[in-house]
């Protein structure tokens, strides 16, 4: 099942919650939605479902224009961040409760219920009711209520965000796993960047309303179109440091740092109206070493952040912070001196209004 997305806008009142949207999901992929919190991507998400009314744009699933259509004739399935079981319903009800609203069989209701269940490993589960189930478990009953109607896509609107992270480690694998293996178109929203990354075979960026980026995991990573997905994707996020290009020297330089630019690097600035831009660097780019270094910068350490398999180095080099991504057995005071090197191959240029250079 497809979807299409034409130059969607939803407003309340004044205010414009998506903004001309364009996307296009297709038969079996997995897309996740991704952005901070009021970005447009639930309502997004509702508008492909029905549940909120268009306000410009078209929605097409299959190359039918669905705008006026209702919920129930748009043959997707949601699952809710909160789950809505139904308290006074078994697990097995709360499965089959779709199909009964469909007038399915007993027979045909109880062989879907089973299977769904065998699938989700949720089979013991089927006689209690949802007040005697797990956070996880209540989940994956809310999958299965959505699986067991094999709708022709499915909406997930933030659905592990209850979950402790254990459970949340454990639930994208079977979300992973339950995608590969229905093959059915998912849209899948989320705040998380480690979610999208993990899950989605395409991630759209949003950001007040509006469309950023559109991309393979690591296209968005390692191309991020401007510095707001630079910056929202990645766990720490992209460092910043603002300066000038000194053509004739092939320098970057801000008041406490030079760093070399290359001749290729160079050519992409000569078109700009100034010469003001912004350095970004992943903190997996940025190397410290206690010991001095030649033609490596000075740093001071303002924190460390031990994460067991890696540590975090928050530096200063000037005023500004910085983060580097350190081994494990990284230590250093607060306060202490070190040494840092960008490898500035890894580097990217924004100018100062965020764009991509």
């Amino acid at each position: 099942m497809s979807i299409s997305l034409s130059r969607l806008t939803k407003s309340f009142g004044n205010s414009v919650i998506v903004d001309d949207l364009s996307l296009e999901i297709n038969h079996g992929e997995f897309v996740v939605l991704l952005g901070p919190s009021g970005c447009g991507k639930t309502t997004t998400l509702r508008m492909i479902a029905g549940l909120e009314p268009v306000t410009a744009g078209e929605i097409l699933i299959e190359g039918t224009r669905v705008n006026d259509l209702p919920p129930q004739q748009r043959d997707v399935a949601m699952v809710f961040q909160s789950y809505a079981l139904y308290p006074h319903m078994t697990v097995a009800q709360n499965i089959a409760y779709p199909l009964r609203v469909r007038k399915l069989g007993q027979d045909h209701i109880s062989q879907r219920v089973q299977e769904t269940a065998v699938l989700l490993e949720i089979e013991p589960l089927l006689a209690r009711r949802p007040r005697e189930l797990s956070g996880g478990e209540r989940q994956r009953v809310a999958l299965a209520r959505a699986i067991v109607r094999h709708p022709r896509a499915f909406l997930m609107d933030e659905p592990l965000s209850n979950l402790d992270a254990k459970l949340r480690l454990q639930m994208r694998a079977e979300l992973k796993r339950l995608q590969q293996t229905l093959a059915t178109t998912t849209v899948y929203v989320t705040h998380d960047q480690a979610e999208a990354m993990t899950l989605g075979h395409r991630v759209a960026v949003m950001n007040k309303g509006r469309l950023q980026q559109v991309g393979s995991p690591l296209d968005i990573y390692n191309q991020p179109a401007n510095r707001f997905v630079a910056e929202f994707v990645g766990t720490p996020g992209m460092n910043f440091l603002e300066g000038e290009i000194d053509v004739a020297n092939q320098l970057f330089q801000t008041e406490q740092i030079a760093l070399p630019v290359n001749g290729a690097q160079l050519s992409t600035f000569t078109n700009l109206d100034s010469r003001r831009v912004v350095l970004g660097i992943r903190p997996e780019d940025v190397h410290v070493s206690p010991a001095q270094r030649p033609d490596w910068h000075q740093a001071t350490i303002y924190v460390t952040e031990l994460m067991g398999s890696e540590t975090f180095v928050i530096l200063q080099p000037g005023p500004e912070k910085i983060i580097a991504r350190a081994a494990a057995d990284f230590r250093g005071e607060s306060g202490s001196s070190v040494w840092i090197e960008f490898d500035m191959a890894k580097a990217h240029w924004f100018d100062t209004e965020g764009r991509r250079i």
